[in-house]
């Protein structure tokens, strides 16, 4: 049984989140959205920061859209992963205040200016720096870090990430992810305190 099932906003916006995530992501990336959202949101209760959850969930889930064969574009995979988002979230009847922080925390997740800015922006970097590279890790009980990756398995996501993102990096050398291979973000990624 998934001891995070509960945790899991269950509205109609983020079951269609949830859809998207799973048709367009392979199965290690979608994994790793659903660790960034658990970790942030463990991250988030405990620091005792008031956020929308719902809105948590689907800057996380959908944070690495950009990454995806089918939301690829010219831009820097954060920016056209945060245009998706948006309009996905638009024609889904999201308003649109809540439809336009999403889209900022996956514009923003890459960039430390995330964690200045609201909790839920702020959270969507957090989990996933904890999920990428160990990142702020120590804040949360190694059971529940066990918890979280046996309920969303990491399935070779080191090695996936670093390919996927160096693909992003050569394809588009002006952006952020061109720089943070520059330095190190392969290595920091490989070595990583988690177990493939």
């Amino acid at each position: 049984m998934n001891p995070f099932t509960a945790r899991i906003p269950d509205s109609n916006i983020a079951k269609e989140a949830t859809e998207l995530l799973l048709e367009v992501s392979p199965a290690f990336l979608a994994n790793h959205c659903l660790r960034t959202f658990v970790f942030g949101d463990l991250l988030g209760q405990a620091a005792n920061l008031n956020y929308d959850r719902e809105i948590l969930y689907l800057g996380s889930l959908l944070h690495d859209l950009g990454l995806t064969e089918r939301f690829d574009g010219t831009e820097p995979f954060e920016i056209d992963g945060a245009n998706a988002a948006y309009a996905f979230l638009k024609e889904h009847g999201l308003p649109l205040e809540k439809a336009a922080l999403v889209r900022e925390a996956i514009a923003l997740h890459l960039s430390l200016v995330a964690a200045q800015k609201q909790a839920e922006i702020a959270l969507v970097r957090a989990g996933a720096g904890v999920d990428v590279i160990g990142r702020g890790l120590e804040s949360i009980s190694s059971q529940a870090v066990a918890q979280v990756v046996a309920a969303y398995p990491r399935l070779g996501f080191k090695k996936g990430l670093i390919e996927v993102c160096r693909s992003q990096a050569e394809r588009k050398p002006t952006s952020t992810i061109a720089g943070l291979f520059q330095q190190g973000f392969a290595d920091d990624v490989s070595t990583a305190p988690f177990d493939e």
